[in-house]
C-alpha cells in the first residue's frame, strides 16, 4: 500500500547549465518501473544555472505545471504571455493543440530551483492556455493549500485532468494528515526538509506512492516543503 521512492533512485543529468533529478523515465533516462504514476507523467527536480534556461521549445497535449522553490524564471510563450515567477510562484500551461515556450533563469547571479510536473490530460486536441499565480506562505503553512484542480476551485490552476495537487510548508513538529479515498491514490513528493509518514522516514527528494484507501499523518522532523497529488486510481 505505501511505496517509497528514495531520492538517490531517481534520474540524474548534469548538463552544467542545468542539474536534474527526474522522477520518471525522461529524456536520456529510461526506467521501465517508473514510467508514470496514474496520470503523473514527470517530477523534475531542476536547478538552472543563473542566465541560462530552457530555449523556445514546442510541446502538445500535456498540464505542464512549474513549481518555484528558489530563485525566478522568465517565461514567454507563442501566445503572447511574458512572466517572471519566484520562490512561492506556480505556473500552468495547458499545451494542447501546441505551444512553444521557454523558461529562462531571470537572476545573473541566484540559482532557480523548480519542480517541472507534467499531467496527462483527460482531452486531447485542446486550446493552449497560460496562468500563473502566487501561494503565500501564510496559506501552505502548517495547512494544506490547494495549488491546481479540475474545476479551479478554491482559486487554484485549473489543469484538465481528475486530480488535486496540494502544497504545505511545515514547521518542525508540525503534522497534517492525508486521506487517500476509494477510488483514488497518492503521490507525496518531498521537496524538502524530512518528514516521518506511516512510520517511514522520508528526505528531501524522496517521495510515496499510495495506492490503496488509507489515513495517513505527516510529520515533520524538521522545516519542510511538501506535494501531495491526489490521483485517479491506478489501472493496471
Amino acid at each position: 500500500m505505501l511505496h517509497v521512492r528514495p531520492s538517490n533512485s531517481r534520474g540524474y543529468a548534469n548538463h552544467g547549465w542545468l542539474q536534474s533529478f527526474h522522477s520518471f523515465s525522461f529524456a536520456s533516462y529510461y526506467d521501465p518501473e517508473h514510467m508514470s504514476y496514474s496520470v503523473l507523467r514527470v517530477i523534475n527536480d531542476d536547478k538552472i544555472a543563473p542566465d541560462t534556461g530552457f530555449g523556445m521549445h514546442g510541446h502538445q497535449d500535456m498540464e505542464i505545471i512549474t513549481y518555484m522553490l528558489a530563485g525566478e524564471l522568465r517565461h514567454t510563450d507563442s501566445m503572447g504571455h511574458s512572466a517572471v515567477i519566484r520562490a512561492g510562484d506556480v505556473q500552468r500551461m495547458s499545451a494542447g493543440t501546441g505551444i512553444r515556450h521557454s523558461e529562462m533563469n531571470a537572476s545573473s547571479q541566484t540559482t532557480a530551483h523548480l519542480l517541472q510536473i507534467w499531467i496527462t490530460p483527460d482531452t486531447q486536441g485542446l486550446a493552449p492556455a497560460y496562468e500563473d499565480k502566487t501561494i503565500p506562505l501564510a496559506d501552505k503553512q502548517n495547512r494544506w493549500a490547494l495549488i491546481a484542480s479540475s474545476d479551479a476551485r478554491a482559486g487554484s490552476l485549473k489543469v484538465h485532468q481528475d486530480l488535486s495537487l496540494y502544497a504545505t510548508v511545515l514547521t518542525a513538529e508540525a503534522a497534517l494528515p492525508v486521506e487517500v479515498n476509494a477510488g483514488r491514490c497518492a503521490y507525496l513528493h518531498i521537496a524538502s526538509g524530512t518528514v516521518v509518514i506511516g512510520g517511514q522516514q522520508l528526505q528531501t527528494g524522496d517521495a510515496l506512492k499510495v495506492d490503496a484507501l488509507a489515513s495517513l499523518s505527516i510529520l515533520a522532523a524538521q522545516d519542510s516543503e511538501i506535494l501531495w497529488f491526489d490521483l485517479p486510481e491506478m489501472v493496471e
